[in-house]
């Protein structure tokens, strides 16, 4: 599956899967315990594939982050838990991104990306090439 049919939806715990876009929102399906949701268009909702991380030079998609968390962890969940203290945090990022902007990404932001990478991981979601991207963008 895609980056680009997983949600991030604001207020709510977790990922979920783009399972329809309705008149008034989205219906979706929690990647944790599968239970479905109606997202309405107030709601602040973040499609995975969109999102980038910043680096002093640039921003970095956030697959390609994905991708170096897999590489570095020869395709295994991450060894360090999205509940660690800040500091284990930051050094785990640093091995994984080692020009991130500290100044622009939070604490809260690696805790996020950690957490994400093993709700996908769980979930078999683990291929995270730009094949998945390129249909986005012919799209738009």
């Amino acid at each position: 599956m895609a980056l680009d049919k997983i949600l991030s939806i604001g207020g709510k715990p977790g990922l979920y899967k783009l399972l329809a876009q309705t008149r008034t929102g989205f219906v979706g399906e929690s990647l944790l315990d599968g239970k479905r949701v109606s997202v309405g268009l107030r709601n602040n909702v973040s499609v995975l594939s969109e999102i980038a991380v910043y680096t002093l030079e640039e921003e970095v998609p956030l697959r390609e982050v994905f991708q170096k968390i897999k590489t570095k962890e020869k395709g295994a969940k991450t060894s360090v838990h999205h509940k660690e203290d800040k500091l284990k945090l930051e050094e785990y990022f640093f091995e994984v991104l080692p020009n991130y902007d500290e100044d622009r990404v939070y604490p809260s932001d690696i805790k996020k990306i950690i957490q994400w990478y093993n709700i996908l991981h769980d979930n078999g979601i683990v291929d995270f090439s730009e094949n998945d991207e390129s249909t986005t963008s012919e799209e738009e």
